[in-house]
Parts: structure tokens; sequence; C-alpha cells
């Protein structure tokens, strides 16, 4: 759309379902790049991409053509049916139903790419809950426990 201008800058969070650590190392960087290959297509830009074996951090800037939700529809559900397709698991990987996603303003692109990178070393001290607590209450976005990102069993 021409003279349309925007400055959107997304984290999103999302779990895998059961918050099993499905996302071994010997994958996990061929998802990755299957995930930026969708980012890409959607004409969004990736600005960091990390996570553990439980679940991804996405930081993107977003273009207004697409809503949040077709996106991650596109991501998880692709990635999902790519996952199982190349067999790279036993049982069938799916997504956790749901995700998170936080705004930023363009001071704050640094600090949160440097937070994405660094995963392993936050979560040696916080588990991923914790973290998705931390963020909806520092977002100030309303919830219900019941559907918050249990802890393992």
């Amino acid at each position: 759309m021409a003279n349309t201008y925007t400055q959107i800058h997304i984290q999103f969070v999302f779990a895998v379902k059961f918050r099993d650590g499905l996302i071994h190392s010997s994958f996990k960087d061929e998802l990755y790049q299957y995930i930026v290959g969708i980012i890409k297509n959607n004409n969004h830009k990736l600005l960091a991409i990390n996570g553990m074996p439980d679940h991804i951090h996405v930081f993107i800037g977003m273009r207004p053509t697409q809503s949040v939700s077709d996106l991650l529809q596109d991501i998880k559900g692709n990635s999902s049916k790519w996952i199982n397709e190349k067999k790279f698991l036993k049982a069938k990987f799916e997504w956790q139903e749901g995700y998170g996603a936080f705004s930023y303003s363009k001071s704050q692109v640094n600090s949160v790419i440097d937070y994405i990178k660094n995963q392993e070393k936050h979560h040696a001290v916080k588990t991923f809950r914790d973290e998705y607590l931390e963020f909806l209450n520092l977002f100030e976005i309303d919830y219900d426990d019941r559907y918050i990102f249990k802890e393992p069993t």
C-alpha cells in the first residue's frame, strides 16, 4: 500500500505440546531455518530466533499485511507438519495451543535480540513458566492461570 509506513516489532513465544523437550539439537537449527523461511515468505523481517527444547522465541519486524494469528497459525502448523514429515521424532510432534505476542519499541530491539540469543543462560536460573508469567505481568496482560503453559509432570 502506497504511503503506508510502519514500525512493528513483536516477540512471539510458543511451546511444544505438554511442554515436552522435543526440539532436539540434532534438528533445532534446521527447524529455525524453516520457521525463518515462513516468516520471510510472509514478507516479515526476522530479528532473532532461539529457544529451548520445550519452547521457542521469535522476534520479527512485522508488516501490517497479515494478522498475528494468521502468521502464528502458518508458523506452527507448517513447522509441526514439516517436523513430522522429516520423521525427526518417533512420536507425533505438536505445538501447544496458544502463544504469547509482545510488542516493543525501536529502542528496545537490541535488548530483546540479546535476550533471545541468551535463552540457555536465562533458563539456567528461571523456568519457562516463570519467564512467561513475567512477560504477562510486565506487559500487564490479563490471563487465566488454567491456560498458562504448565510445567511438565
